[in-house]
């Protein structure tokens, strides 16, 4: 039996904006039902619609004659799934509307098909009596226009009332793919002749980390020696991580929430002379990652379900360098996770930096005097961010910031700590903060 598509793609959108529900662990659900180019056309599919959401409603408002709500709300988000498709994919427009339809049949309601059908149909001609109107000034509210929610869009507006507008947008395109090349098997130079070699193109190098940016997505089996542990997929913003951290031979070194484990690799693969290297992470099921990682490339690290606010895991023993990737908002990377711009509300904010206070309070207890701490956020929030690092120093006497803009050009030495934006590099949005504890 052939496996409607455009049906998983309703079901996971709805699971996610109507039940809270993380796309992340929704999507693999429905992708386990499929083979092949069948998985990533799903993918393809639920992330757009979540990418444009407002926009995708503001054209089917329009077109229905009333909301559809109860036991059929996936029918709403099955005629998103299909305003998508002819909106922004290559599907031609008779095979989107005509699959979008039959999915009806699965979703368990065939009396909806002449709504589906009439809608996607009407929506057609709306598009091309639009595309006969040169220059057409829609006019649209800020929401629909740059496809975010209100309160994000004012608290961006109110932090970079110069780079609002280009953040919004680079949050509504595609991720690149940024590889780090192992260095225990080969230099970002050496891995990129490979590349070469298996005509993959690369974008650009960045000139700090060597972090390489490919033009286009592609499968990681194509990727030379994946299997063996030659490459990693991380963006080049999380790969500053390691590089600013600077781990030194022998040294006791702690990553705090550290889940998936691209960090806690990248440390190891850089500094493999590290006396020992300790993982926690709140989410024992998202520790298997971590392990599977290391398992790829054959590092070694002591991997623990902890957490990073209390001290109920920690053995006594000081460490000379912290990483912590604070839990946060993760502004900085919804156009990896566009399902943040939607579970994410405004009063989780002041949640999150009371915890990132404790946590980092905790955290600063347990490094030795004369340790580093590195302080790090996906988030391009101030209160979480610059703000955060700010109390802190107030508050401990003990701790001075380092700059870390000597080797990265885009810093300002009197700012607290380093804030990369989205449309900066074609990197994620990061904070970072170099923090050193007094001997």
């Amino acid at each position: 039996m052939t496996i409607n598509i455009r049906a998983l793609a309703a079901k996971c959108c709805y699971a996610v904006i109507d039940q809270g529900r993380s796309l992340s662990d929704e999507l693999p659900k429905q992708q386990d039902k499929l083979i092949g180019k069948d998985k990533g056309l799903l993918q393809e599919i639920c992330y757009g619609v979540l990418r444009y959401l407002p926009e995708l409603e503001n054209d089917v408002r329009h077109l229905v004659p009333k909301p559809i709500k109860g036991k059929q709300r996936v029918f709403h988000f099955l005629l998103l799934v299909g305003v998508y498709q002819i909106r922004y994919m290559r599907i031609p427009d008779h095979a989107a509307v005509s699959e979008t339809v039959a999915a009806t049949k699965p979703l368990k309601n065939s009396h909806m098909k002449g709504l589906v059908n009439a809608v996607l149909r009407s929506f057609l001609r709306t598009l091309e009596a639009e595309s006969k109107v040169s220059g057409a000034d829609k006019n649209l509210p800020d929401p629909i226009k740059y496809n975010h929610p209100s309160w994000f869009i004012k608290k961006v507006q109110q932090s970079y009332p110069e780079q609002w507008q280009s953040i919004l947008e680079a949050n509504q395109n595609r991720p690149p793919m940024w590889l780090r090349a192992n260095q225990q098997h080969h230099s970002s130079e050496q891995y990129q002749v490979l590349l070469n070699e298996a005509d993959i193109e690369i974008d650009h190098v960045d000139a700090y980390s060597k972090a390489i940016a490919l033009t286009k997505p592609l499968d990681v089996a194509k990727l030379p020696g994946f299997d063996q542990g030659w490459v990693s997929v991380q963006d080049g913003a999380a790969q500053q991580a390691a590089l600013l951290l600077d781990c030194q031979p022998n040294d006791i070194v702690l990553d705090c929430c550290a889940a998936p484990g691209g960090k806690t690799c990248h440390i190891i693969e850089q500094t493999p002379t590290i006396a020992s290297m300790t993982a926690i992470d709140i989410e024992e099921g998202r520790l298997t990652r971590v392990h599977e990682n290391l398992e790829r490339l054959n590092l070694n690290a002591t991997v623990i379900a902890a957490d990073a606010a209390t001290k109920d895991w920690w053995s006594g023993e000081l460490f000379d360098r912290i990483l912590l990737d604070a839990p946060c908002s993760g502004t900085g990377v919804i156009r990896r996770h566009p399902d943040i711009k939607w579970l994410r509300k405004a009063d989780d904010i002041d949640k999150l930096v009371i915890l990132q206070q404790q946590i980092l309070d905790n955290i600063w207890s347990l490094l030795k005097p004369g340790g580093t701490l590195l302080y790090v956020t996906c988030s391009i929030l101030p209160e979480e961010n610059c703000q955060q690092v700010s109390r802190f120093l107030e508050q401990n006497q003990d701790a001075q910031l380092i700059a870390i803009n000597s080797n990265n050009p885009d810093t300002d030495e009197n700012n607290v700590g380093w804030q990369l934006l989205p449309d900066a590099r074609n990197m994620d949005g990061f904070y970072y903060a170099k923090l050193l504890k007094a001997k």
